[in-house]
């Protein structure tokens, strides 16, 4: 989404209507300030801007009844005829909760593209200190430090990409889906490990905190998706198996690869397929994988995600015996009684 700078509109001078996305908007004011702000806001604006731009209250009363404005929210207006797209429908509530608010949560999160379903109601955070009455089609979060939340120079207002990541893993309902914000927005390059550290360092009570901060340090080592941090925790590190490289780098010919996890003195690589099912092309893809893998002399072993989460010993017993059998001594240890791993 873009921000209200780039809204398209034509004016007339004749009548001082403006057309915006195809809808008609009055531009009749006193001076460039309305015109300014209605370019910033997606064409909506609340009755106190209006005012300060040098609308009198009887001339907004006058666009409200020709229903030349329409009210959107208690004291917000859409400038426009139609039906207000998304953007402005943001706006009026951030408008609505005023001008400390910051679009939150999976609606922040849907402005970084992090998610591609719009929740049906927008979430908001406004500082502790306020008490905002309920506004229509909207949550409200209350948040003692939300001013350093807020992105300083994004339109429409929004936390800022790691605090949004943040609020969205500790509502999470398990961890696994705490994880995969994390992996999303790092994968996707919107912030770093390190950064999400930072941020979450600035917060007092954080659910999983000790488990986010150990899966943001292997996040930095390159675990990018759950069944990798899975493989990781139950399959290497449970059973002493050797780290292997993250997200390795491979070139073949003018092609470059990334191996998930590469034991390079053993020239092993182990794939972990996310999804269950493939459709042809993919398996056709990750079969050229591996015939060009063995070109280089690596050898491949690939898991999807019931591998590694309903079977991990047994997944950690074929990589130990691979490894010894491409020369690498190793000396894994069972993870628990019942583990089928020979030391």
């Amino acid at each position: 989404m873009g921000t209200g700078a780039d809204y398209p509109q034509e004016c007339s001078s004749a009548d001082g209507l403006c057309t915006i996305d195809g809808s008609l908007t009055d531009m009749t004011a006193p001076s460039d300030a309305l015109a300014e702000i209605l370019r910033s806001q997606s064409g909506v604006i609340s009755r106190r801007q209006a005012a300060e731009a040098g609308l009198t209250m009887a001339a907004i009363d006058n666009k409200l009844r020709s229903q030349r404005w329409q009210r959107m929210q208690q004291g917000v207006y859409a400038t426009f005829t139609g039906v207000p797209d998304r953007q402005a429908q943001l706006w009026a509530v951030v408008l609505r909760a005023g001008p400390q608010a910051a679009l939150s949560f999976r609606t922040a999160a849907e402005l970084y593209g992090l998610c591609s379903e719009r929740s049906p109601l927008i979430h908001i955070t406004v500082p502790r200190n306020l008490r905002i009455k309920p506004i229509r089609s909207a949550v409200i979060h209350y948040c003692h430090d939300a001013d350093r939340r807020r992105h300083p120079t994004l339109l429409p207002p929004r936390t800022r990409v790691d605090d949004t990541v943040l609020d969205l893993a500790v509502i999470s309902t398990t961890f696994d889906e705490a994880f995969d914000w994390l992996s999303r927005a790092v994968g996707r390059r919107m912030t770093t490990p390190a950064r999400l550290t930072a941020a979450l360092q600035t917060r007092s009570k954080v659910r999983w905190r000790t488990d986010l901060l150990a899966a943001l340090a292997d996040v930095s080592d390159g675990a990018l998706s759950n069944l990798e941090l899975r493989y990781v925790r139950h399959v290497e590190r449970a059973h002493g198996l050797p780290a292997a490289q993250r997200q390795a780098k491979i070139v073949t010919g003018k092609r470059t690869r990334y191996i998930d996890n590469l034991y390079e003195e053993a020239r092993l690589a182990v794939e972990l397929d996310g999804q269950a099912a493939h459709p042809p092309e993919q398996r056709w893809d990750d079969s050229h994988r591996d015939n060009e893998h063995a070109i280089l002399g690596i050898m491949t072993l690939r898991y999807n995600w019931s591998d590694v989460t309903n079977r991990p010993c047994a997944v950690a017993g074929e990589v130990a015996a691979m490894l010894r059998i491409r020369g690498l001594s190793v000396a894994p240890h069972r993870c628990s009684p019942a583990c089928t791993v020979v030391p």
